[in-house]
């Protein structure tokens, strides 16, 4: 009877599931994180610390910030206004719904799942009749200026209502196949149908302004297995570029190319506009691509993704150099001190990638994907889990950069909090005659392979070192190819593109074996073939050299002549001052410099540092000239920079002294300087004011209809100039006077450019204001109701 009881108990859960599954088929398919289960030192720390402290955190804070009330008040479960600031709130809670279900379905956890169900209650209380849901609308008080009177009216621009409903998506099937419970899944069907009912030929006819209902729509597909919702991402794809913009203007917004509306989708070649949703955008481009074999898509995406790896990606694989619009540059154009690299980008270029090696089967894809994770996803959150970066830059003054709590734009924290959690997805990929081994992590992963389990067990101590073991554990078929991928750098390649290239050839050659005997392997689209009758205990032995490399960047990136950074297996290194007396603006690597490997002790215990033979340029104790000396630099992985305090760090370093020469020159004339942002430097000069605000992240002060001052040394003597550094996007109303002990020497008007750069701006002081003086006060101070700055750098100088 039990038997019966139980077969029925069975035949129940897998009707269910067929409602739910994965009908959707691609000819490459991943293997699912709830079946590769990571036991290694580097990954699985960090998921565990996504699972204990990331996610309770990240509910704490969307409490705090009034996210989940907002749905309450909405469902009339409770009274009040719109609590949040952003009307893409409902997403976050989301985002943290789908990092938490992740987790769940690797290791069950009562208390959780039970505070996300009742936080489910409330999200479908807000839901309206008819599917609609979102909260700013719903609760109309206030109504977001964003947000447009009538439905979907700005979704094109910035209300974010299909953005929202998207992550909707992705959170209910995360949910559902975590924990077999459908309410929220049947609140995301029932939206989606609604969408479905209301955006087409004969309905609206409108781009989504934030992109990532495209993909969401293909999940969902791949979910249920209704066509209706594959097309419908289609649709709204096809639906860019008719929207009419100003085609001539420089101005992303103007022009369409902010929201990737500019034309239609078959017609993109080149990564446009703010870069998030660029990428979310052409991951749906990819879905479809991959779905409807459509070789148009193919062709506009294949062009997207090679002008991405040819001509805009960051050595770090971060995306989006433009703080203005948070989007690409123009081709080659990647500064380094003011690189925005959001954290999502760098999330959205994985997701990305991934789609593109399904669509493809080709190993560089995830070399990109790779380099994203291991550089800009990891410097994104600290190892404690809360603490994050927004923008991720390659170079950093003695302000440095340091990692927030949180954001009043909390994205990346949210997004960090779900893909983490995910990583494991991302190991292996199965097709009709292999399995993929595409990230080297240590697991043990029980692959479905044509209906057959195949049991592997990964050992590596990578990313650190390069010897890699997969043992077969268990299989019922032993009838498989395994490909391993051979990362492009164990390749002699940096990317797959000209756009960086290594100093010299002299990797060494990667070598497999199988149950130690040596295996001459066929390469094939990046990766090794085995081809074998597997059986159970044969062990795959994987050794890839990981030599010290250093990397050039194509001349055609200006802010990179002269300049050398350096890897070591997919880790991007950087000298920051913690591990170079306190400064490495003077320090140069050589070409031929000498490398050496050490594990490093606390407070970064258990990374990797390289220490390299170099050169170090002073001024000397006269201050008249510049001396060099013979010098080692320290450097470290990327992602572990910020760790001990604020200061400075840059990952592409001089490799010969001119640049550094004439700058120490220069800082010859330097009298004194204000670290903007940095409490300890404006304290020392005795920082006062009204109204003032600043921002120590990104380092910028500035005051609203207020003032704000420092004190500051001088030359008795000598002519004087005051200098100081304004960001190229700043405009509006920022008019300000500049006054030196009380005395106006300018007024200054910001304006807004079309273009990203921090600038310099020189002030003449005049001799009889500093003429037997030690010291001044500077003062910015708004003409009545304008901003005064912001500033970026304050400095006196004497004039040459």
């Amino acid at each position: 009877m039990k038997k019966i009881i139980l077969l029925l108990v069975l035949i129940m859960a897998i009707s269910v599931f067929s409602e739910v599954s994965g009908k959707g088929r691609a000819p490459i398919r991943t293997v699912p994180f709830t079946a590769v289960h990571f036991n290694d030192n580097f990954w699985k720390p960090r998921i565990d610390t996504i699972r204990c402290k990331t996610i309770p955190y990240a509910f704490l804070r969307s409490e705090k910030a009034g996210y989940i009330d907002n749905f309450a008040i909405a469902g009339g479960l409770k009274k009040g206004k719109y609590q949040s600031m952003f009307p893409f709130d409902d997403a976050e809670v989301y985002k943290i719904i789908e990092g938490a279900s992740y987790l769940l379905s690797v290791k069950k956890d009562a208390s959780l799942e039970a505070y996300i169900d009742s936080v489910i209650t409330i999200i479908a209380s807000a839901q309206e009749p008819d599917g609609y849901l979102f909260t700013n609308r719903t609760i109309n008080n206030p109504l977001h200026p964003w947000v447009g009177k009538e439905r979907w009216e700005l979704d094109w621009n910035v209300s974010h209502e299909t953005f929202n409903a998207g992550e909707l998506y992705e959170a209910a099937i995360a949910y559902y196949y975590a924990t077999g419970k459908r309410k929220l899944l049947d609140v995301a069907i029932k939206n989606a149908d609604l969408v479905c009912n209301t955006f087409h030929e004969n309905g609206i006819v409108m781009a989504p302004g934030h992109e990532v209902i495209e993909m969401a729509l293909v999940r969902l597909y791949e979910a249920t297995g209704d066509e209706k919702y594959l097309k419908q991402s289609r649709f709204f794809l096809e639906s860019r570029g008719k929207r009419k913009f100003d085609k001539f203007s420089e101005d992303l917004r103007e022009n369409g190319k902010y929201w990737q509306d500019h034309l239609p989708v078959r017609e993109q070649r080149e990564a446009e506009g703010h870069a998030v949703r660029a990428l979310y955008l052409y991951s749906g481009m990819a879905d479809i691509a991959m779905y409807m074999h459509d070789e148009e898509y193919h062709e506009a995406i294949d062009s997207i993704w090679s002008n991405i790896v040819g001509k805009k990606m960051y050595i770090t694989g971060g995306l989006g150099a433009l703080p203005r619009n948070e989007a690409f540059g123009k081709n080659f154009e990647l500064p380094n001190a003011s690189a925005y690299c959001e954290t999502c980008a760098s999330i959205a270029n994985c997701m990305f990638n991934l789609r593109m090696f399904r669509l493809h089967g080709e190993s560089k894809y995830i070399d990109v994907l790779e380099r994203s994770l291991y550089n800009t996803v990891l410097s994104g959150i600290s190892v404690s889990g809360d603490k994050f970066f927004y923008p991720n830059v390659l170079e950093a003054g003695r302000k440095g950069q340091e990692r927030s709590l949180w954001f009043d734009c909390s994205c990346c924290p949210t997004n960090l909090s779900r893909f983490i959690p995910a990583v494991p997805g991302y190991v292996y990929a199965t097709d009709k005659n292999a399995i993929y081994a595409n990230l080297f992590i240590g697991n043990t992963s029980d692959i479905d392979f044509n209906g057959k389990n195949v049991r592997l067990i990964q050992k590596t101590d990578y990313p650190w070192k390069g010897e890699v073991d997969i043992t077969v554990d268990a299989l019922q078929t032993g009838k498989f190819d395994l490909k391993i991928r051979i990362p492009g750098w164990a390749q002699n390649q940096a990317v797959p593109s000209d756009l960086y290239r290594y100093t010299e050839d002299k990797q060494k050659e990667v070598k497999i074996s199988i149950n130690g005997v040596p295996y001459s392997f066929a390469a094939e689209k990046g990766y090794a073939v085995l081809k074998r009758r597997w059986k159970k205990g044969d062990k795959i032995s994987i050794s890839i050299p990981m030599e010290v490399r250093e990397v050039l960047s194509h001349k055609a990136v200006k802010d990179n002549r002269g300049a050398v950074a350096v890897e070591r297996g997919p880790l991007v290194y950087c000298a920051e001052f913690a591990d170079n007396r306190g400064e490495v603006f003077n320090l140069s690597l050589p070409l031929d410099a000498v490398f050496e490997v050490r594990e490093s002790s606390d407070p970064l215990k258990g990374i990797y540092k390289i220490k390299a033979t170099g050169k170090k340029y002073d001024i000397s104790s006269d201050r008249k000239n510049v001396t060099e000396s013979d010098s080692y630099l320290y450097l470290i992985p990327y992602y572990a920079r910020a760790y001990r305090g604020a200061g400075e760090m840059k990952v592409w370093l001089p490799f010969d002294g001119k640049t550094i020469k004439a700058g120490l020159y220069d800082e010859l004339r330097l009298i004194d300087e204000v670290i903007i942002g940095n409490e300890i430097s404006e304290n020392k000069h005795d920082l006062q004011g009204c109204n003032t605000r600043t921002d120590r992240s990104t380092g910028w002060r500035d005051a609203f209809d207020g003032w704000f001052s420092y004190t500051m040394n001088v030359d008795p003597e000598k002519l004087q100039e005051l200098v100081l550094t304004y960001h190229s996007t700043d405009g509006g109303n920022r008019h300000f006077g500049i006054y030196i002990d009380n005395q106006l020497i300018s007024k200054e008007t910001l304006r807004t450019e079309t273009y990203d750069v921090l600038m310099d701006r020189v002030y003449t002081i005049p001799r009889q204001i500093t003429s037997g003086k030690n010291k001044v006060t500077v003062k910015i101070e708004a003409f009545p109701g304008n901003i005064a700055g912001g500033i970026f750098g304050c400095k006196i100088r004497t004039v040459e």
